[in-house]
């Protein structure tokens, strides 16, 4: 009789625990996605000029691109019809596309102990 409670208390709380994570990853997802759709919302540039439609549109071609010389030319032709639409509503935007990656944010520079030549810690 012992051993029937404790095979069915292990059992329910297995039970417990899978629904659990479930639901954990489940949210974790759902927060994933939001953050990658504000992402992308930053990343596009001029997308304060653009409908919800045009940024989907744009994402759309963005992923369908073989090669990174179709991206760039998107990207530019994209940056050119930004400059119109912003030059058409008085304000001003770069002249030039934005670097590729988003500039100086956080990651793989070649600051110190980046392992190249001269950076990192002496000894």
């Amino acid at each position: 009789m012992k051993y029937k409670k404790l095979v069915l208390s292990m059992i329910v709380g297995a039970l417990l625990a899978t629904g659990s994570s479930v639901r954990s990853a489940e949210q974790e997802r759902a927060k994933e996605k939001v953050q990658t759709q504000s992402k992308d919302r930053e990343r596009i540039f001029g997308n304060e000029f653009m409908t919800e439609k045009e940024r989907n549109e744009y994402r759309e071609r963005m992923r369908r691109a073989k090669t990174e010389q179709e991206r760039e030319k998107i990207r530019i032709e994209h940056h050119e019809r930004m400059l119109a639409r912003a030059k058409k509503r008085g304000v001003k935007i770069p002249d030039e596309p934005p670097m590729r990656g988003g500039g100086m944010g956080p990651g793989g520079g070649m600051g110190p102990g980046a392992g190249g030549k001269g950076g990192g810690p002496r000894r």
